[in-house]
């Protein structure tokens, strides 16, 4: 480990390693793995990659590759390897026992990392849980690697302790984290079906991790989210309420950053927070138009929604940082250009939440005869009033009206 001359803080110096069998873009996959890296705490000192039709089942690598990469780690003096696959516990065991220092796959860098980010009751049980249920078939591999070298990437979380201890007690664990996760799921269905009967409309802001969302629920609604140039910056849920040009007001939720084969256990545990979606009744699906990966990421993050059953909910293409864009993009009702720093284009987003929200409500002008004015009442109830005159003939009201009392109000309409 190395220690920055700047920041005083330890970085981990890391190796990452592959074996490209074809079964998706390696190379991405691998610049991916960096920025994990690098999201960690660890810098990516140099990658081995070995082109194969199947992983080798003992190494992953050959035996080649793998003394390669032993003879790299001790050039480097490297503290760390981490593979872009996921590994088995013997898999781990032969591996360390070549190279002679610890060894992680991408699941476990992942999880590290929703370990040191998750703030809230529920995003610790989340990660808690997902980590014990990927170590749990693992412990014959990692136990003797955590005894031996202690902390550092790959570890953060419920620690060595509980690591170390039997199966038993592992398996007791995971049923009281699923216990209590079930009590706040419960809790959150809670508030789903109140806001559904309160006809409170929701617009939940998804794409993958590090394409802006958090950026863009702070400076339109003034929440105070962490944002960072990181990938999984928040994992908690916030929501905040914002008023559209129609007069409605809508909750906006910011949802966990999607990414590439997002390991199963984090897609279950992780299933509550994600439904949030699925309930929306509109979907922001951000994308950094000025990567160019843009479609590929868009397309996962699709493919994720259509799993969790979003196919019915309006979805508007969020278009962050058109600042850096040189090709002009058209706009349509769907489809709309931003600068999540800036500001720019949220006009535009605004008015395409409204016409994609389905109509719940709507504004309306009435001269209401003083034997009806009992109607005002009415519209409070699940609507506004932004402004009522008293005249000689009655009341002037300018209001937001639920779609469900409008033909009661329209003998009272101004055209």
């Amino acid at each position: 480990m190395t220690e920055n001359n700047i920041t005083n803080e330890i970085i981990t110096k890391a190796i990452l390693a592959a074996a490209d069998c074809g079964e998706y873009d390696c190379e991405s996959s691998m610049k991916e793995l960096e920025e994990l890296a690098k999201t960690a705490g660890a810098e990516a000192a140099a990658q081995v990659v070995q082109k194969r039709p199947a992983p080798e089942p003992a190494t992953v690598l050959g035996e080649g590759k793998i003394e390669e990469l032993r003879d790299l780690t001790e050039q480097l003096e490297a503290d760390l390897i981490i593979f872009d696959c996921e590994l088995t516990a013997s898999q781990i065991r032969n591996i360390e026992k070549i190279v002679n220092v610890r060894v992680i796959d991408r699941t476990m860098l992942i999880l590290d990392i929703f370990a040191g980010r998750a703030v809230s009751n529920e995003g610790k049980l989340q990660v808690e849980l997902a980590q014990l249920k990927y170590r749990l078939p693992r412990l014959a591999g990692i136990g003797a690697s955590m005894s031996r070298l202690g902390g550092g990437i790959g570890t953060r979380g419920p620690g060595e302790t509980k690591l170390e201890t039997d199966r038993r007690h592992i398996r007791s664990r995971i049923n009281k984290l699923e216990e209590n996760l079930k009590e706040l799921e419960k809790r959150r269905d809670f508030s789903r079906s109140r806001r559904k009967k309160d006809n409170v409309l929701t617009a939940a802001i998804v794409g993958y991790t590090n394409a802006g969302k958090s950026t863009l629920l702070n400076n339109l609604t003034g929440a105070n989210v962490l944002a960072e140039d990181k990938l999984f910056a928040t994992l908690d849920l916030t929501s905040r309420g914002i008023e559209l040009p129609d007069g409605r007001t809508v909750i906006v939720i910011d949802t966990v950053g999607l990414i590439r084969r997002l390991p199963h256990n984090l897609v279950e545990a992780f299933k509550s927070t994600l439904e949030e979606a699925a309930s929306a009744d509109i979907i922001l699906h951000v994308c950094d138009i000025s990567d160019s990966e843009a479609a590929e990421k868009a397309e996962t993050t699709s493919s994720l929604l259509a799993e969790l059953g979003c196919g019915e909910i309006p979805v508007i293409n969020v278009l962050n940082k058109c600042d850096l864009l040189e090709n002009n993009i058209p706009e349509s009702s769907d489809t709309v250009k931003i600068c999540a720093k800036t500001g720019e284009g949220f006009d535009r987003l605004l008015k395409a939440i409204a016409e994609n929200l389905p109509e719940s409500a709507k504004r309306i002008k009435l001269l209401l005869p003083y034997d009806k004015g009992n109607l005002t009442a009415r519209i409070r109830e699940k609507g506004k009033i932004f402004s009522e005159e008293y005249k000689e003939n009655g009341i002037e009201v300018d209001a937001l009206a639920d779609i469900a009392i409008l033909k009661e109000l329209s003998p009272f309409e101004i055209k």
